[in-house]
């Protein structure tokens, strides 16, 4: 269960970390409530799955699963360039992410 909702929670850091970039400063409402919601429930997750989980492992789940979908979302809305290398780089965090979890 801790796992579920600790990749749920990596999600919606790329939620709120793409939310804050479009709030402008948190001069935009909309954004910077999705901002704030997001933020709060990806921090309750990720306290939740800290719990039972390694700390520096539940936390290095959490920001490479934000990081590789804040990327993607970029990328795939033409906010961010995509390259070969860029994206072997981004295989790599996802395959550093999996091989956390099977050592865990």
């Amino acid at each position: 269960m801790a796992w579920l909702v600790l990749v749920a929670s990596g999600g919606l850091e790329a939620v709120w970390a793409t939310a804050l970039s479009r709030s402008d400063g948190f001069s935009r409402l909309l954004p910077a409530l999705v901002f704030f919601v997001a933020l709060t429930f990806s921090m309750s997750g990720l306290a939740f799955a800290m719990r039972s989980l390694p700390t520096g492992t539940g936390y290095a789940v959490w920001v490479g699963i934000g990081a590789v979908l804040t990327v993607g979302y970029a990328i795939l809305t033409g906010d961010e360039t995509s390259s070969p290398v860029k994206l072997m780089l981004i295989a790599g965090v996802v395959g550093c992410i999996v091989g956390l979890k099977m050592v865990s």
